[in-house]
């Protein structure tokens, strides 16, 4: 999975102060290709390592059976200074990349799989995330 976007404009990006997370998601609020998914209850941030723990634990839950599909991708930039510079002389270096999450937004999907053995392997990458979470599946 790819971390951060392959082209950017500009070489450090300002701040986004509000990330508008109080308002659900109506973009991504229901199930496209998958038959099971992980949803979000509440609004926050997610790192981009904590999506790469869900994933490696859906994979290897999945085998070769299913399929899986990330719905969420790492695109702010977060910038941080050394706790020993002093105030002031400029941004600092890039730390890591983050991915806002509103609330109702879907993570992953998967499909392919009995009832049974996605609700597990969900539970399991559910643990992993920094938000709540919930596990719903498709009416059909």
């Amino acid at each position: 999975m790819k971390q951060f976007p392959s082209f950017l404009k500009y070489k450090k990006y300002q701040k986004l102060n509000s990330f508008n997370l109080k308002t659900i998601d109506k973009k991504n609020f229901f199930l496209n290709n998958g038959n099971f998914a992980i949803k979000s209850i509440e609004s926050g941030k997610i790192n981009f390592k904590q999506i790469e723990s869900c994933r490696r634990t859906i994979k290897r839950g999945l085998k070769k059976i299913g399929s899986l599909w990330i719905k969420l991708f790492t695109n702010i930039p977060i910038y941080k200074k050394s706790l020993a510079s002093r105030m002031g002389k400029g941004k600092g270096n890039l730390a890591f990349w983050i991915a806002s999450i509103k609330k109702g937004t879907i993570l992953f999907e998967i499909s392919g799989l009995n009832i049974s053995k996605a609700l597990c392997i969900l539970k399991k990458s559910k643990t992993k995330l920094p938000i709540k979470t919930k596990i719903i599946k498709d009416i059909y």
